[in-house]
């Protein structure tokens, strides 16, 4: 008689149920034949060939051949433990993509998430691509490390952003990086710089454009998230101007 609860256990762990048959029955049997791997699990004889061949790929039996006999046996059920581990792994490898694909409530709302600096640049080229002329590019960062991620790149993406007819603003954590910027503003075609208060620090930079905003850690490991939906991106627009208006010129 099966055991329905460790069927099930090994279903939910991804085996199909015939793989979770024939496994169960060969750990209940020790070194064994094919025969009674059949008869223990309830299945064809035919059957089971093809069954045994996958649970070989999956590392879950193992063969041994004694004098003119080969018997089948079940590896440790330890193993199912770093199986689960693998599939653990694998999930946190793609979470970023499922993350990307990862819509909110609403045909118009999405969230992506991207991971690594070189990844994270694309963010910004599409911000640069998606943005039109006179509409509003908000910042709130740290000039500093933003630029010291990649100095050539930004330095150039910078450059790039000057030439687009829009209207830039930033509110930038105090550093010699930012006075920079703010005593450069019409070299960099910017509409207006104001600096936080020195006590203020900044692991995150934030930009808003009308379609999207970008949040874009700048400590390991560097990650941006884009969220696009109307009511964040205007909240998160008045917060900027609240804010901009509290500090001085």
């Amino acid at each position: 008689m099966k055991n329905k609860k460790l069927l099930q256990i090994l279903i939910d762990l991804g085996l199909s149920e015939n793989e979770a048959s024939v496994y169960l029955a060969a750990l209940s049997l020790g070194p064994t034949t094919i025969l009674k791997i059949a008869k223990t699990a309830e299945m064809k004889r035919t059957t089971i060939y093809s069954v045994i061949d996958s649970l070989k790929k999956r590392g879950l039996i193992n063969i041994e051949i004694k004098g003119f006999k080969t018997l089948f046996t079940a590896e440790n059920p330890e193993k199912l433990e770093t199986m689960l581990d693998s599939h653990r792994e694998q999930l946190r490898n793609s979470l970023p993509e499922f993350l990307g694909m990862y819509n909110l409530k609403g045909g118009e709302s999405s969230i992506k998430y991207y991971e690594g600096l070189e990844s994270v640049k694309s963010v910004y080229e599409s911000l640069i691509s998606d943005i039109k002329p006179h509409e509003d590019y908000l910042i709130i960062a740290d000039a500093k490390q933003w630029m010291e991620l990649d100095p050539e790149y930004f330095q150039n993406f910078t450059e790039r952003r000057a030439k687009l007819n829009i209207n830039t603003r930033m509110l930038l954590q105090d550093s010699k990086t930012a006075r920079e910027l703010k005593n450069k503003e019409k070299n960099y075609n910017i509409k207006g710089v104001k600096i936080f208060p020195q006590k203020m620090s900044l692991t995150t930079n934030i930009v808003i454009i009308p379609k999207k905003i970008v949040i874009h850690q700048l400590t390991p490991p560097i990650m941006a998230v884009v969220i696009e939906n109307k009511s964040m991106i205007n909240m998160q627009k008045e917060i900027f101007e609240i804010i901009w208006n509290s500090l001085k010129a």
